[in-house]
């Protein structure tokens, strides 16, 4: 993650700057940039009819006075100016900065100090790049953003507002690093190994191997890893930020991370993109982080399955029945189906063991929440209104939206199996209902929400918060949920 420095509003005199600006009467530092290059920003916003709406950009190059580029930033209305126009701010600039070099300031003097962090924030999600693998820069690259300095009306507070923020953001770039990996370098034993770095946050993790879960009676899990030769793993993470023996919120992720389908072999064409399977553990990862990282006062549980979906002599097939933590029977009718079968024990085991105040799980569960919300939302599954209600309303703040589904008790019926207490799959018509209408069967009355990020963990253009690529969807949603709702 870049380094991000707060000072006070004076201008750099050289280099390449962002300067954010509202319509209307240039003042601030913007009036001061352009006269200092004899009116080179006006006339360049005239020429680009570059109206200031928020995140639009207008780039000028060499306009004078010792600059190699000023960066117009739009800010919108005044009046719609809020966090997440001030992040989205960010999230432009951080995108022409890197264009010009490894360093670049952003100045923010027309927007108060919190929001300045908010615009740390944009840049640090904006800049993010996922550059492990490569030994050959890009030709033409400048390299990636290593450091940006925002220059406000009041650093100190800025500065302040900014160290929570940074938690989050290095949440996010740690989910994102995740979902970006290789599938060969993060199997189980591997993603294991990173989650337990986690413990310099402060956060308690516990490990179930094979034989754990076996002894737990988690089935459907294992059913899915037996084709694998990595074994699986299910990682316990605990924050403790709230006061002793309160209830814990709890967060749930699929990690498969590798899904080739199994026997219900999936198509070759677009099998790569298989390694962001586990996307929901990320973001469960990436949530706890955050929450440790800025001292959430809250007490969290995040626990994750992780296994590999391969195809091998041992490899579960169609029509085997395994038997869940929950007691209850499930008819394999399709191995590709099989993020609902690890969610089942892993849903099953967080709430009997842990008493959570709520769970919300996240998964790349079904193709079928792509083509009814596109990759614009995420697919929202509850069974508390209060739950769906807050999740909802903070996807509308954070950016990282949500779409309700309905969950009719008439969907059930359709998982209902001739030899097993139920099958992993409906058939096509409401697959993404009947898959989380499955999982509901798993977390007795604990508040419960499914998150099916199928469509928004990863996305093949930028987005107003997101690369091209891993997202990090979840966290920041997650996090300011239990910020708002649940800390305290």
């Amino acid at each position: 993650m870049l380094d991000i420095a707060f000072s006070d509003a004076s201008l750099p005199t050289s280099g390449a700057i962002a300067v954010l600006a509202a319509p209307g009467t240039p003042a601030g530092a913007f009036a001061a940039v352009d006269a200092a290059v004899g009116g080179a920003l006006t006339r360049a916003a005239k020429a680009a009819k570059f109206g200031f709406d928020a995140a639009r950009t207008c780039v000028v190059l060499a306009p004078g006075g010792g600059y190699d580029r000023v960066i117009l930033v739009g800010l919108g209305k005044a009046d719609a100016l809020d966090a997440t126009v001030a992040e989205q701010a960010g999230v432009a600039a951080a995108r022409a900065l890197s264009d010009a070099g490894t360093a670049g300031v952003v100045v923010a003097d027309t927007v108060a100090p919190d929001l300045a962090a908010h615009v740390a924030l944009g840049v640090v999600l904006g800049s993010y790049r996922f550059d492990l693998y490569r030994t050959q820069p890009r030709k033409g690259d400048a390299g990636p953003l290593a450091n940006v300095t925002v220059a406000c009306a009041d650093p100190a507070h800025a500065a302040t507002a900014w160290q929570p923020l940074a938690a989050v953001a290095r949440g996010v770039c740690l989910c994102r690093d995740l979902v970006s990996e290789p599938a060969n370098m993060l199997r189980p034993p591997e993603f294991e190994q990173r989650i337990l770095a986690l413990r310099d946050l402060g956060i308690e993790v516990e490990v179930l191997d094979r034989d754990a879960m076996h002894r737990l009676g988690f089935g459907a899990l294992l059913g899915v890893a037996q084709g694998s030769d990595a074994p699986p793993r299910t990682v316990i993470m605990r924050w403790n930020g709230g006061a002793q023996g309160e209830a814990p919120v709890a967060f749930v992720g699929k990690g498969v991370t590798f899904d080739s389908g199994g026997i219900s072999i999936k198509p070759a064409a677009g099998m790569d993109e298989m390694k962001t399977d586990m996307a929901g553990a990320a973001a469960v990862v990436g949530t706890m982080a955050a929450l440790a990282g800025r001292k959430a006062k809250v007490n969290a549980i995040g626990v994750v399955g992780l296994v590999e979906n391969m195809l091998s002599g041992n490899a579960q097939r169609p029509g085997d029945v395994v038997r869940t933590a929950a007691g209850q029977t499930v008819e394999v009718l399709n191995t590709d189906a099989e993020g609902r079968l690890v969610l089942a024990d892993v849903l099953w085991y967080t709430q009997d063991r842990f008493k959570p105040r709520f769970m919300v799980n996240l998964a790349t569960l079904t193709g079928a929440i792509v083509v009814s919300l596109g990759i614009e939302r995420a697919g929202l599954f509850s069974n508390s209104d209060e739950l769906a209600g807050h999740l909802s309303a903070t996807g509308e703040k954070t950016g990282e939206k949500l779409w309700r589904m309905p969950m009719d008790a008439a969907y059930l019926e359709l998982l209902r199996s001739d030899v097993a207490d139920l099958k992993n799959i409906g058939g096509r018509p409401g697959g993404s209902i009947t898959a989380a209408k499955f999982l509901e069967c798993f977390v007795n009355d604990v508040p419960w929400a499914h998150l099916d990020i199928a469509g928004t963990a990863f996305t093949s253009k930028p987005t107003s918060h997101a690369p091209k690529g891993a997202t990090g969807f979840g966290v920041r949603l997650l996090d300011r949920m239990v910020g708002t709702y649940y800390e305290g």
